[in-house]
């Protein structure tokens, strides 16, 4: 499957957060994530170090080097995911420029980037060739984004009304009580962190987010 088919097939993309899974578990904690359905699964680790970091990736690199596995993506580190040949990066507003950033990459590894605005998005969304994906948020206020003012459902709907010609991913404060609500909205494909990360089967929750979710699309 190209990848950008596997981007679009994706309903849950899984975020394996270092605030939230100890870098012990890590590797238990990303099998879990495929277990649950995830497309995509993006290793955010902004407090460690780069050879952590770096550390972190090598640990859970073989869960990704399988037939069907989901695409592994690394969070605002370019050089890592440079030096990995699966992996994508991920970065936001003013972490790269996406050109370079997809210069400095090449044309075959996976490059999604956040958007907090429908301006960001129409930007977002010219950049096809350029980018594979974007994401639309913080929906809701959230303790993964602290300090980030969320954009609210009205800009989910305001997306989906631009028709993207990428695929976009919702993100912040997604969980078992919103997820109908961002349905509603017009989203495609969420992204969800600490309500699937802090339970302990991780693959139950996000196997029940994503069924609540699509239950409730229109």
């Amino acid at each position: 499957m190209q990848k950008s088919e596997k981007i679009s097939k994706t309903v849950f993309y899984g975020i394996l957060d270092t605030g939230y899974v100890d870098p012990q578990n890590m590797y238990e904690k990303c099998r879990q994530l495929i277990a649950g359905g995830c497309g995509l699964i993006q290793l955010r680790a902004k407090k460690e170090s780069s050879l952590e970091r770096a550390k972190l990736a090598e640990e859970i690199l073989p869960l990704f080097d399988t037939k069907n596995a989901p695409i592994f993506i690394i969070n605002d580190d370019i050089d890592l995911a440079k030096n990995i040949e699966i992996a994508g990066l991920h970065i936001g507003q003013d972490d790269f420029d996406p050109r370079k950033a997809r210069e400095i990459l090449g044309d075959k590894k996976t490059l999604g980037l956040s958007t907090h605005s429908l301006e960001q998005a129409k930007k977002a969304n010219s950049l096809k060739g350029v980018l594979d994906y974007f994401a639309v948020g913080p929906l809701f206020a959230t303790q993964t984004k602290p300090g980030r003012t969320p954009v609210g459902l009205e800009l989910v709907g305001l997306v989906k009304n631009m028709r993207p010609a990428l695929p976009w991913f919702c993100i912040g404060g997604v969980n078992l009580n919103t997820a109908a609500l961002v349905a509603k909205a017009g989203a495609e494909r969420i992204v969800a962190v600490s309500d699937v990360l802090k339970p302990a089967d991780t693959a139950a929750a996000v196997k029940a987010l994503t069924a609540s979710f699509l239950a409730a699309k229109p």
